[in-house]
């Protein structure tokens, strides 16, 4: 296992302690922070999960520069970004801070694509996350980011940026699921 693959891992390891901090009765009190009061551990939650997030664009410049790709971090990465966000989503809808149903539609489009992903590389093929997929990534990163977060950055000015962000993530989930299954239809067209 090389290095990138091992930061993947941390990635994948930092989920239960994500879980710990957000679920376990812990009162840790409040604070302030930019004049909005969020309980600390949200605060907290909310840096492990940026810090969990950051690392996937630190496994993949490193593995890139050093021409490290390797098929097991072509299959663990996305899927350690799926944990992840799955994770964080139903932290959240426990929390009263996102719709149900639209974590529902979140996780479902990324059960539907790890299926796929199964399917191509039982058919010897190895996909890649691409650029679309990529920005919902990130798109879904900035908005579980704002949502643990409480918006405080633009709660000062009553800007629901969290819940515009959880939209933006939630269209370009849908986008990127409907990309990969028509680019990777012919899976489906076998003879058998």
């Amino acid at each position: 296992m090389n290095v990138p693959n091992k930061i993947t891992v941390s990635r994948i390891l930092l989920i239960p302690l994500f879980l710990i901090i957000m679920l376990a009765p812990l009162n840790w009190g409040e604070m302030q922070l930019l004049g909005a009061v969020l309980p600390v551990t949200h605060f907290v939650g909310a840096l492990i999960f940026i810090f969990a997030a950051a690392t996937d664009w630190v496994d993949g410049y490193y593995a890139r520069k050093y021409n490290l790709v390797t098929n097991m971090g072509k299959f663990l990465d996305p899927l350690a970004d799926k944990l992840l966000v799955s994770a964080a989503l139903i932290v959240l809808v426990e929390l009263g801070f996102a719709a149900s149903w639209i974590v529902i539609a979140i996780i479902s489009r990324e059960f539907a694509v790890t299926g796929l992903r199964l399917l191509l590389v039982e058919g010897g093929e190895v996909v890649a996350a691409n650029t679309l997929g990529k920005i919902k990534t990130w798109a879904q990163i900035v908005a579980i980011s704002a949502l643990l977060l409480h918006n405080i950055i633009f709660e000062m000015i009553s800007f629901p940026f969290d819940d515009i962000a959880l939209w933006v993530a939630l269209i370009f989930t849908m986008w990127s699921g409907w990309d990969y299954f028509s680019k990777n239809s012919h899976v489906f067209k076998n003879s058998k």
